[in-house]
C-alpha cells in the first residue's frame, strides 16, 4: 500500500469519513499530520520550560516563595515527563502507520472508531478492547 508522504497535501478541510476504505492513504496521511503537529507542539511546549528554568533561577529569598516556585517548578517538570511519555507513544503510532498497523487493535485486530483515533490518536485498542484490559489489570493489581 502505498501512503503519502507527511507533506503531501490534503484536501482543504478533509476529515475521515466512515464512508471511506478504513485507513486509506488519505486518512494515514490525515493522522500522520495529526500526529507529527502534536509532537511538534510538545516540543514547543518543552523548549519554552527549558528556556524558563535557565531564565529564572529559584533565588527568591523568602521561604515561602521559594517553596512555592520549587512546587511550581516540580509539576511543570513531571507535566513535561508525562509529555515526554508520551512523545515515545506518539512515535509508536507513526510507525504503526508506516508499517501499516495503524487504526488496528492490537488484541481483537477489529478497526479502531474513527472517532476514537479522532480523539486519541495513538490509540492501540477498540474502546471494548481498552474497558477489559482495564478490568482485568484492576483485577490483577487487587489480587
Amino acid at each position: 500500500m502505498i501512503v503519502p508522504a507527511p507533506g503531501d497535501d490534503l484536501p482543504p478541510g478533509y476529515r475521515p469519513s466512515a464512508d471511506e476504505e478504513f485507513m486509506n492513504p488519505l486518512q494515514l496521511a490525515y493522522f500522520r499530520k495529526k500526529l507529527l503537529a502534536w509532537k511538534d507542539e510538545i516540543l514547543k511546549e518543552s523548549e519554552s520550560t527549558l528556556e524558563a528554568l535557565k531564565a529564572e533561577p529559584l533565588r527568591e529569598p523568602d521561604l515561602t516563595d521559594r517553596a512555592a516556585s520549587e512546587t511550581d517548578w516540580g509539576i511543570e517538570l513531571r507535566t513535561r515527563d508525562r509529555q515526554r511519555k508520551l512523545i515515545s507513544k506518539i512515535d509508536a503510532a507513526l510507525r504503526r502507520i508506516e508499517t501499516g498497523d495503524y487504526g488496528w487493535c492490537e488484541i481483537t485486530g477489529e478497526p479502531i472508531s474513527l472517532a476514537r483515533l479522532e480523539a486519541r490518536p495513538i490509540a492501540t485498542m477498540t474502546i471494548d478492547a481498552q474497558e477489559r484490559h482495564e478490568r482485568d489489570e484492576k483485577i490483577s493489581r487487587d489480587e
